[in-house]
Parts: C-alpha cells; sequence; structure tokens
C-alpha cells in the first residue's frame, strides 16, 4: 500500500506524521519505505544521518528531476531503524515546477514510474508531500494508493482543506483513478478553545472522512526529532507515541 501524506499548509505535522507513521509501522516487523519529496527534507534529516553528506544523484532529485535518459532508480538507504528505508528529498527539487512546466515526458508520472519497480518489496510505502500544490505534490498522488490530509488548529489551516482536497480530486480525474481519501488527521491538538473550535468545524464539514486518532501537541516529539530519532525510538511512552500506535491500529488494524 502507497500512502501520500499531505498538507498544502506547513506546520501542520506533516513530516512528524510521516516519520511516526513509518517509524511505527516499522516497530511492527513491516518493512517499510519513506520517500521524502519535500525539499525541505525534513524526514531525511531525522532518519539519515549522514544526509548532510548526501549529493544530489543520492536523493529523489535524480528520479523527479533528471532527464528521462539520465534516471535511475530510486535511491533507497537504510536507516538506524530495522525494517525502515528511506529515499531522501534535496533542496534542489524547490525547482520542480520550473523545470517540469516546459517537460514532454509524463511529468506526473516519474515517481510511480520507479516506484512500480520496488514496491512488491515493502509492506508500506509512505510519501512525505511538500506543503504546496506543485508537480511533486502531483507526482506523490500519483503513485500513491491512498492520501492522508493532516489538519492543525487554526482559521487558514481549515480554509487550506478546501484546496488540497479540489487538487486530489483532479488528479483522480486525470492521472490516477484509484486513488482515494484515507481520512483528514487532526493534529497538534492542546486544551485551548482554538483547538476544540476547530475540530468541531472539521468533524461538522467533513464528517465520517476525519480520522477519529487525534495528535497531540507533545515537545517529545520535538525532542526526539531534535535528536534525529522517531518517537518510538526516543521515548515510546510519550503522548505522541501513543496516539500514533492509535493510529496504526485505526488505519491497518495492528
Amino acid at each position: 500500500m502507497v500512502i501520500a501524506i499531505a498538507s498544502q499548509k506547513g506546520g501542520t505535522g506533516k513530516s512528524s506524521t510521516s516519520i511516526s507513521l513509518a517509524a511505527g509501522l516499522a516497530h511492527l516487523g513491516k518493512k517499510t519505505l519513506l520517500i521524502d519529496i519535500d525539499s525541505q527534507a525534513n524526514s531525511s534529516k531525522v532518519l539519515l544521518h549522514n544526509y548532510q553528506s548526501l549529493k544530489p544523484d543520492n536523493t529523489i532529485y535524480r528520479t523527479i528531476m533528471r532527464p528521462t535518459t539520465e534516471r535511475a532508480p530510486l535511491p533507497i538507504h537504510q536507516t538506524l531503524v530495522p525494517n525502515l528505508s528511506v529515499v531522501p528529498s534535496h533542496i534542489l527539487l524547490a525547482d520542480t515546477d520550473i523545470r517540469l512546466t516546459t517537460a514532454i515526458d509524463h511529468r506526473e508520472a516519474r515517481l510511480k514510474t520507479e516506484l512500480d519497480q520496488v514496491k512488491a518489496d515493502y509492506d508500506f510505502i509512505l510519501i512525505d508531500c511538500p506543503p504546496t500544490l506543485s508537480w511533486s505534490t502531483i507526482n506523490a498522488l500519483t503513485a500513491a494508493d491512498k492520501v492522508i490530509v493532516t489538519v492543525a488548529p487554526g482559521y487558514f489551516e481549515l480554509d487550506s482543506i478546501v484546496q488540497i482536497s479540489k487538487t486530489i480530486e483532479q488528479v483522480h480525474e486525470y492521472f490516477n483513478p484509484q486513488i482515494e481519501l484515507l481520512g483528514f488527521l487532526f493534529t497538534m491538538s492542546d486544551p485551548t478553545i482554538t483547538t476544540q473550535t476547530s475540530l468541531k468545524i472539521l468533524r461538522q464539514t467533513y464528517t465520517q472522512r476525519v480520522l477519529q486518532t487525534i495528535i497531540p501537541r507533545n515537545t517529545d516529539l520535538r525532542d526526539a526529532h531534535f535528536n534525529r530519532q522517531d518517537i518510538f525510538s526516543f521515548n515510546p511512552e510519550a503522548k505522541a507515541a501513543r496516539a500514533y500506535r492509535m493510529l496504526i491500529s485505526e488505519l491497518f488494524h495492528l
């Protein structure tokens, strides 16, 4: 199963969710691949301790940005977490829209073409999308079976759901008729009126499409990433770790 973790807006816990879901599945013994297609490369920096030494051709840059004749298989790197591998991102992916605007090949399917060669080797594949509606995002959605949209409390965060939903519909219509929304995941929850109101509006508007698991705002998650660890390796009893275990159970019945 290939699952894209998406959001139009930054700061919604998208990369934290990508890292935590991937690591959580790996800790359960599932062979998991995390593809980082966000040019900020946050997932890559947390999970690959040699990230700073990687050249662009050791990252997904060569899959998305190289001409057809120069493309190579996905650059898969093993992490320190057993069962978890990563295809790292690179800052040069920020130029995706400029470079792919004039591409004449199936630019929306560059990731899917290479992923199809290896996806049978994994139980789960997660894609950390950029927080923008770009050709990188379209590549991720074209390659995915399912999408999780992360949503944090706030007016602009809720408003961004409309556009990402339209993008998913367009990808479904033009590029990937099999793609399905797995659900909206409410993140960064805290005991404030803004959080309570945002969650109420989200559930009233999208009803059954909102996942039951709520991810709390938790300093352990930030500290884990600062120490370049996933939350389960850093503190398996943290509130965020318990929440992501519940999410894995809700989504995959594991």
